[in-house]
């Protein structure tokens, strides 16, 4: 295990909480529709401040734990698209009005964070106690590799979700956003605008995300700081990337079966890797850059293909897959 000062982990989540603060001034100050040159900038920044931060960390800590960095934040990244593609449904469901779109992204990415801060303590302290827990993230891993492959062509049944189904039942909510506030008052009655239950529906998503990615990552590293700096600078420009890429999110037809290839492969890693530990020194591992080769191949094959298919099919539309049968296809199942 490397040796994190609690004064580089201050400062490293200082910079991310610098970094957040930044975002959600620029969302809160001057709500507007982004262009395209502004999201190409920040998307530049923000890929560049994880790049420093990279090169950096492999000059402090050694060759091996940059490339671990690297591999984790380009599973992250990877898995983020996948994010945005369930935020753009999201949107359009609820028909979020352009110049709101960057306070509910702000509020996915913060709380995203928050969500996989808590599950990457708890992963750690789990995988410290029990080595075991390295077979469990492996075949969960597997099981939502096949279950997204399965149902690669679906999309989240948002409407029908259990949660947003509870918030529009129990809460008064008004017919419009109300200039993009959550809370209101209409006729003296204290009510909340549309916009709270897209936020809950966020919400949901980044939860069931967290659930996945972060034993995701796990697979290439096992260090805390790692895979917390992984997922946050992956995140920290996840709102610039959603204006940058929404065009192109409907092209790329074969991620969603990409990332599930991406999810079975490190969850037989996981689970070899246990074998490794607990059951035979013969089992082989498999190696960090051998998993980012697998990784980044993975996606650039996905990605050539889906634009040369879109290319000559104009017609096709890219899903960001489910983990279960949408209604709409259980019906054409009967």
């Amino acid at each position: 295990m490397l040796e994190i000062s609690w004064l580089t982990w201050a400062v490293t989540v200082g910079l991310v909480l610098l970094l957040l603060a930044v975002d959600f001034a620029v969302a809160a100050w001057r709500p507007h529709r982004v262009t395209f040159r502004e999201a190409v900038l920040w998307s530049v920044f923000y890929v560049a401040v994880a790049i420093v931060f990279g090169v950096w960390f492999a000059s402090a800590y050694g060759g091996d734990a940059g490339t671990q960095y690297f591999a984790g934040y380009i599973v992250e990244k990877s898995l983020s698209v996948d994010n945005l593609f369930v935020f753009v449904i999201i949107m359009t469901t609820f028909a979020v009005a352009e110049e709101h779109r960057h306070k509910v992204l702000t509020f996915g990415i913060v709380l995203a964070l928050v969500m996989r801060s808590i599950f990457i303590a708890l992963g750690a302290a789990l995988l410290s106690l029990f080595s075991f827990m390295f077979l469990l993230f492996g075949l969960l891993l597997v099981y939502t590799g096949v279950q997204l492959f399965r149902h690669r062509d679906e999309d989240p049944d948002v409407e029908n979700n259990v949660v947003v189904r509870s918030a529009r039942r129990l809460l008064p909510v008004t017919d419009d956003y109300v200039g993009g506030r959550i809370f209101t008052r209409v006729d003296g009655r204290r009510m909340v605008t549309p916009l709270l239950v897209v936020l809950v529906a966020i919400g949901g998503v980044d939860l069931l995300f967290a659930l996945d990615s972060i034993p995701a990552v796990f697979g290439v590293t096992e260090e805390p700081y790692i895979v917390f700096t992984a997922n946050a600078f992956a995140l920290l420009g996840l709102r610039a990337l959603f204006f940058l890429v929404q065009g192109l999110l409907d092209r790329l037809v074969y991620l969603s079966a990409g990332l599930a290839v991406i999810l079975v492969f490190i969850g037989v890693k996981l689970a070899m890797h246990w074998a490794h530990v607990d059951i035979s020194a013969s089992v082989p591992e498999i190696s960090t850059p051998v998993s980012l080769s697998v990784i980044i191949g993975v996606l650039v094959i996905v990605t050539v293909a889906s634009l040369v298919k879109t290319r000559r099919d104009s017609t096709l539309t890219a899903h960001a897959g489910s983990l279960r049968a949408t209604a709409r296809e259980r019906d054409s199942e009967h």
